[in-house]
């Protein structure tokens, strides 16, 4: 949430319409999150030097 955070105080566009009154880019950050529509992606290293990327939206889902 930190990343997406930073994200929107920097002035990336928002994926979700803000709600009404004050919200600050964290709240907007986890709307988005429990709204499903983040696009971002975890990037795990493995012991073999591969890689597996897990979307965010998986670990909701869990």
């Amino acid at each position: 949430m930190g990343a997406r955070a930073l994200q929107i105080a920097m002035g990336a566009p928002l994926l979700v319409e803000p709600p009404k009154g004050r919200a600050g880019p964290i709240d907007i950050a986890i709307l988005e999150l429990e709204s499903g529509i983040l696009p971002l992606t975890i990037r795990r290293t493995l012991p073999n030097e591969e890689y597996q990327d897990i979307p965010l939206k998986w670990l909701s889902q869990a």
